[in-house]
């Protein structure tokens, strides 16, 4: 990896010890004093990460409103629901997003600072927000938001929900043409096959954000319902894309609303997009803001079941709700 290109940067993979609160203070601490490096620590499996729950708290989410000192540093988080029980599927996403600086009840709008003019909505958020969180479903998106890491102007912490399953999904590839000079990083995935086509015919807009897509994509078309359920990816969760959702919202007015995820109830995104997705329904002086329906697990203690059979049982369930009509 060091050798691919002669003006390349030096590249550096350490196996670190089972501390994630060492570890992780450590990287911290190298990408504070480092802001031209790439800085990723990994945890072994998303779960493990509440053992650095203090590095977090204390410094990454708050860092730079504590003590004006910026962080690039990246989480990547293994966090998905296939089958291995509750310590092995959930970041525990939820908690990260609790902790984000963005007004719910607020359709984020631009407003000038001194030290910086924004014309680009998606700039002034990134600028304004205390980090980024993303639940990615592409290969490009996840080059992209890397390059940004260090392509930006300024320096935000990044926590990403890195499931496992798609490095081996054979429907979770890109095209080299989505990472070359004149592409970027998507927001979001608008739904680009029928129901953009003709969206006065669609019945439901589900909205989703990471592998879980995959699930909801396979189920649609084994019932047939291409034509009638959209399905948009929220690929950046924190900041919300705001103004690329309305365009969906606008685009299929006829639509009911859902949200879809496989975590249970009181975990995942939905308690963020729910509020958020309200907001700018209301905002449009839309009908469908009080009509947001949920899909996914009923909410629980355990982060996950510890039985096969109930796994699979909860994710039949799960893919009956979001294809409903």
């Amino acid at each position: 990896m060091n050798y691919l290109h002669p003006t390349q940067g030096h590249y550096t993979i350490c196996n670190s010890s089972l501390s994630e609160f060492a570890a992780l203070g450590f990287e911290l601490g190298y990408s504070t004093t480092n802001p031209n490096s790439l800085v990723i620590w990994e945890a072994q499996f998303g779960d493990f990460v509440n053992n650095a729950q203090c590095i977090i708290d204390q410094f990454i989410s708050s860092g730079q409103a504590k003590w004006v000192r910026q962080s690039g540093i990246v989480l990547l988080l293994p966090h998905g629901y296939e089958g291995q029980g509750p310590e092995h599927s959930s970041a525990r996403l939820e908690r990260f997003l609790q902790m984000a600086d963005e007004d719910e009840d607020q359709v984020t709008e631009i407003k000038q600072k001194k030290h910086i003019q924004h014309t680009d909505i998606a700039m002034y958020q990134l600028d304004d927000t205390n980090w980024i969180i993303a639940h990615l479903t592409t290969p490009a998106n996840y080059f992209h938001i890397l390059r940004r890491q260090l392509a930006l102007p300024f320096r935000k912490p990044l926590v990403m929900m890195s499931p496992k399953s798609l490095l081996r999904l054979p429907e979770c590839r890109s095209s080299f043409d989505e990472m070359i000079t004149g592409t970027s990083f998507r927001r979001i995935y608008p739904d680009e096959g029928e129901p953009s086509n003709n969206p006065n015919e669609v019945k439901k807009i589900i909205f989703c954000s990471g592998k879980t897509y995959y699930d909801l994509y396979k189920e649609r078309a084994t019932n047939k319902l291409d034509s009638q359920i959209a399905i948009v990816r929220i690929e950046q969760l924190c900041p919300f894309p705001f103004d690329e959702i309305r365009q969906e919202l606008e685009k299929y007015k006829n639509a009911k609303i859902c949200f879809a995820q496989e975590e249970h109830k009181n975990m995942g995104p939905y308690t963020f997009c729910k509020p958020r997705l309200a907001c700018l329904l209301r905002s449009m002086n839309d009908a469908r803001a009080g009509e947001i329906n949920y899909a996914g697990r009923d909410s629980a203690a355990a982060t996950a079941t510890g039985i096969k059979s109930s796994h699979y049982l909860e994710q039949k369930t799960y893919m009956q709700q979001a294809m409903a009509l």
